[in-house]
């Protein structure tokens, strides 16, 4: 049975979500496209069909080499305190280049988004109890990052030093 309708938010902003989350060994809805286990991915590969990847999915580069062919790659959150997640997104944009849209579902709140969008996520599946207005805000938590991310790949103490020997 498909997962109940979740609010999507998607490049900063609640847009209407086309795909289907499939539990596993769920029938497809007729026309839809839809994610599924990485194994039934591999099985049925098309531009209707997209991989879910599990917190304990172990990225290797061959692994990667075959997802950059997706549209898209969801990467689920079994409890929101399961941050290898987080790991998985960082790797599939920094690594291994991934650029289509890397989705975060499951137990995805709030409180994770700034986080997450820093990791490479940029589509987020909240979980049915968030308020949509406060993640859109989350997202913009803070305004200065002292690591480096997939958003700003320079840690602070670097542009602060470069900033001081251009001024």
């Amino acid at each position: 049975m498909p997962e109940q309708h979740r609010t999507l938010i998607a490049d900063r902003r609640v847009q209407d979500d086309d795909w289907v989350l499939l539990e596993e060994g769920a029938e497809r809805p007729a026309g839809a496209r839809v994610i599924v286990p990485l194994a039934a991915w591999r099985e049925a590969r098309g531009e209707d069909v997209a991989p879910l990847l599990t917190s304990d999915t172990e990225l290797t580069p061959e692994l990667a080499e075959e997802l950059l062919d997706a549209s898209l790659i969801a990467i689920d959150f079994p409890k929101f305190t399961d941050g290898r997640g987080y790991s998985i997104a960082r790797l599939l944009r920094e690594r291994y280049g991934y650029g289509g849209q890397v989705r975060a579902v499951g137990d995805v709140l709030i409180d994770q988004l700034f986080y997450m969008s820093r990791c490479g996520f940029d589509a987020f599946s909240l979980r049915e109890d968030q308020i949509v207005e406060d993640a859109l805000h989350a997202l913009d938590s803070f305004s200065l990052s002292y690591q480096p991310g997939t958003d700003t790949t320079e840690p602070l103490f670097r542009r602060r030093m470069r900033e001081r020997q251009a001024g």
